[in-house]
């Protein structure tokens, strides 16, 4: 059983030390074998903002809440003040004044989340924040997600040989998962073209042609590639689905190459037949679906801790 873990607000993977981090997926598999339970000291009210659109993070969120016992209040930010002009702080200010005291939010502003947990004092939010994706920063549920997924595999880090590969700089994703992995003692490679890449990440790993390491690599973190992202840039209109499968994807003579243990990972969703070649979604070496699966126990966990961190519940 893994370490009792009490945070304030959950926001990004650089605030977890190596213990913490093994503690929950330690946690997120009890979950998982229903061995964890968790009671809360008093009823426990969530609202989950997604001022992005998504479909597995804000589902997992409310998938776990709903598992912990918490109640979900809905929030849709087209329907909200929001668009009358409203801050998010005082959105969160009128959501806490009604009774919610756990948010989850995902916004397109990077760091969004800085000035809701660093207050002045003549500011008076309570509430906890979970980061939910901010931008291209942070992405630390998915993050904590994919270390559980690849720890389930392998039983450790240390040593493994990562490959993250695609439209990097975009990618909070890819920034959470570099951060952690670096720290956990992987080899990071990333590929991808080079126009999507940014030398900030060299510290993390090394640039490479993907074929250069496809039959060494032990977990292959496949990115979407976001066209959202990349509105007037001039790569975007000369982007070619065929041309970046065949490049840069993993079509199927690639997947042969790689080892018999080795992994695929794919945060979703999936632009089939240029991340990722459609017949593998569902093959042998693919653990999108686990991932998935993972993310409800492992945001179990997350929650957990910020639960324990704001004296609203723990351990029965």
């Amino acid at each position: 059983m893994g370490k009792e873990i009490a945070l304030k607000h959950f926001v990004t993977v650089e605030d977890l030390s190596n213990d913490q981090i093994l503690s929950l997926i330690q946690n997120a598999e009890g979950f998982r074998k229903q061995t964890r339970k968790v009671v809360l000291t008093e009823p426990v009210y969530a609202a989950n903002l997604f001022f992005e659109n998504s479909t597995r993070t804000h589902t997992s969120f409310d998938m776990a809440e709903r598992k912990l016992g918490i109640q979900v209040i809905p929030f849709d930010p087209s329907h909200s003040s929001v668009n009358k002009g409203e801050t998010l702080y005082d959105t969160l200010l009128t959501l806490e004044a009604l009774g919610v005291q756990l948010s989850v939010i995902r916004h397109s502003t990077n760091n969004y989340y800085e000035p809701l947990i660093n207050l002045n004092d003549d500011q008076h939010l309570h509430m906890a924040i979970m980061n939910g994706g901010d931008g291209s920063g942070q992405h630390p549920s998915q993050s904590m997600l994919d270390l559980m997924t690849i720890y389930e595999e392998f039983g450790h880090f240390d040593g493994l040989k990562i490959a993250i590969v695609g439209d990097i700089t975009s990618s909070r994703v890819a920034r959470s998962n570099m951060q952690a992995l670096h720290h956990l003692g992987a080899e990071l490679y990333f590929a991808g073209p080079d126009y999507w890449y940014d030398s900030q990440f060299d510290k993390y790993g090394k640039h490479v042609d993907l074929d250069e390491i496809i039959d060494q690599i032990n977990v292959a973190m496949l990115l979407r590639v976001q066209h959202e992202r990349h509105a007037g840039d001039e790569n975007e209109s000369q982007f070619s689905a065929v041309g970046y499968h065949e490049k840069y994807g993993l079509t199927n003579k690639r997947y042969h190459q790689m080892k018999d243990e080795a992994i695929i990972m794919h945060p979703g969703p999936i632009n089939r037949d240029v991340e990722f070649s459609s017949n593998l979604v569902e093959a042998e070496k693919s653990r999108f679906f686990r991932q998935m699966q993972n993310g409800v126990f492992m945001r179990m966990a997350m929650i957990e801790a910020v639960l324990r961190g704001n004296h609203l519940g723990g351990l029965k």
